[in-house]
Order: C-alpha cells, then sequence, then structure tokens
C-alpha cells in the first residue's frame, strides 16, 4: 500500500522556492543576526540569489541541498523557511535548520513546519537520521529540537563564533 503524507496543516504548508522569494531571501541571508546560526558570514547580493532561484532544482538528490518555503494557507507571505543540507546519500543523514520571521516566532510555526518536514525526510526520501548544530544560547531552537524527540548527543565546545567570542554547540540527532 502506497503511504501518503502531505506538506500541509490547516495553517501552514510548504513549498517550493518561487522567483518571487528573492526580497524574503535577500532579507534572511543579509540578516547579520542569523549569521552566527550558520555558516554564512558575508551578504549576498541579489544576484547571486536570483541565480541560486533559478538554478535549484529543488531536489535533495540532485542538488545535495533543498530550501522549502513555509506558507501561511490563508497567504502567501513567506513565515520562514526550512533547509536541508549536507546530505550524505550514502549514510542517509542531513543537517536541518530552520528560521522564522521575527513575528511568527514562538506561535507554533516553527515546530508545526519542522514536523511536516521531519515527515517528509524520513517517510518519503526515507533518510535514517537528521541532525542540527545549535547555539547553547539559542534556547528557543534548543527547545525546538527538544520537543520534537531530538536526542541532544553532543557538546561542542567553543563551536560557534559569536562576535569576539566562542561558544558551545549542541548537536541534536533524530534517528528515523
Amino acid at each position: 500500500m502506497e503511504q501518503t503524507f502531505s506538506l500541509r496543516t490547516s495553517r501552514l504548508r510548504l513549498r517550493a522556492m518561487e522567483p518571487e522569494d528573492l526580497d524574503f531571501f535577500y532579507e534572511v541571508e543579509n540578516n547579520t543576526v542569523l549569521w552566527c546560526c550558520g555558516n554564512s558570514n558575508v551578504p549576498y547580493s541579489r544576484y547571486a540569489l536570483r541565480r541560486f532561484l533559478s538554478e535549484s532544482r529543488n531536489d535533495l538528490f540532485a542538488d545535495g541541498q533543498l530550501r522549502l518555503v513555509i506558507e501561511g494557507c490563508t497567504g502567501h507571505e513567506p513565515l520562514g523557511c526550512l533547509d536541508v543540507m549536507s546530505f550524505d546519500p550514502l549514510h542517509n543523514r542531513a543537517e536541518v535548520g530552520i528560521v522564522v520571521v521575527p513575528h511568527r516566532q514562538r506561535d507554533g510555526i516553527g515546530k508545526e513546519a519542522m514536523q511536516l518536514l521531519l515527515s517528509y525526510l524520513g517517510n518519503y526520501l526515507r533518510l535514517h537520521q537528521v541532525y542540527a548544530y545549535v547555539s547553547e544560547r539559542n534556547t528557543a531552537a534548543c527547545a525546538l529540537f527538544r520537543s520534537l524527540e531530538f536526542t541532544e548527543s553532543a557538546r561542542l565546545a567553543d563551536w560557534l563564533r559569536l562576535g569576539d567570542e566562542h561558544v558551545a554547540a549542541l548537536l541534536f540527532q533524530k534517528l528515523f
């Protein structure tokens, strides 16, 4: 029997990137506050982002990464995005990340979107595990991954640089 799943709930959906998302991604990628949460440390030009949008097949197996936009069901305004990166097909694992726009943080959008993503990655793409590196100071993200039953499997001392100091990152893993 074929297993079905959905990339939507009653209040949000996950969708592929569209050219119209350029301004949203420009704001997200150039928000220096978020740089400490990922591996970016340079601003992105509209040209580079436009090229990324046009060249991406939005296929984890073809691109080695996947970005999905979180969108409300009642509008077309992006509420955030989910990233799947560092895809390793041999070991069947990938890193996940999430950004939610500030005015929608702490209202369950992130958890709901991540639940949809995890269902897709585990049930449809058949990944064995996903993981995330999170600053131990990012209490909201730590709480999110714990609430989704990720296991905190390591504390990496001085892993992330925040300004002039280094802080620990927590490695969260979820096995399917």
